[in-house]
């Protein structure tokens, strides 16, 4: 998202994201902290897990170095591909429509999306809406986002588990966060 935005109108920089979307990000995580210290409260006492550490080598690293690089380098170039699509039709979309059809997420990893459809040619609005849209999507399932499929499989979580969990706080989030950024009167994009 940083990387479409450093040119004009936005001159995004390291802290442009932090900007625009600290007000919503830092209380929902705060929010799912709390939600997490019951959630874990209530579980019955497990027997601590012992996970044999893996024996990486030099070459390991570097593969995934080289594997991180060309997906990144592919959503870049997705990115520009998508340009002309964003600027014809995305931004004519309605910030709200933007904000739910990044429902999106959940099934599909949200760095491609935002690739895909992030431009200087929105709002910054519409720049918002698609963001978080994407972000609280991209938990409820595990395909959501990169983090989500390494802590699934690190963790030994099925999908069908991260499901249960993930798709009603999901749902709630979604509706919550919809009232705030468009409803609540110091929201940003409050009508």
């Amino acid at each position: 998202a940083i990387s479409k935005l450093q040119g004009p109108p936005y001159n995004a920089g390291f802290f442009f994201l932090f900007e625009k979307l600290a007000l919503y990000v830092i209380p929902g995580v705060l929010a799912l902290g709390v939600l997490g210290v019951f959630f874990t409260g209530k579980a019955t006492k497990q027997e601590c897990v012992t996970m044999l550490e893996d024996n990486e080598t030099l070459r390991d690293v570097g593969a995934r170095a080289a594997k991180v690089y060309v997906f990144v380098m592919a959503l870049l170039l997705l990115g520009a591909g998508m340009k002309i699509i964003i600027d014809k039709y995305f931004t004519a979309i309605p910030s709200e429509v933007l904000f739910w059809v990044n429902m999106l997420s959940a099934i599909l990893d949200n760095a491609t999306l935002t690739a895909a459809e992030i431009a200087p040619s929105l709002s910054i609005g519409q720049i918002t809406a698609a963001l978080m849209g994407l972000l609280i999507a991209g938990g409820m399932l595990v395909p959501g986002n990169i983090p989500n499929i390494i802590s699934a499989n690190k963790l030994g979580i099925t999908s069908k588990e991260w499901a249960r969990l993930g798709v009603p706080v999901g749902l709630v989030l979604m509706l919550v966060y919809f009232v705030w950024i468009f409803y609540i009167p110091f929201g940003p994009l409050a009508g």
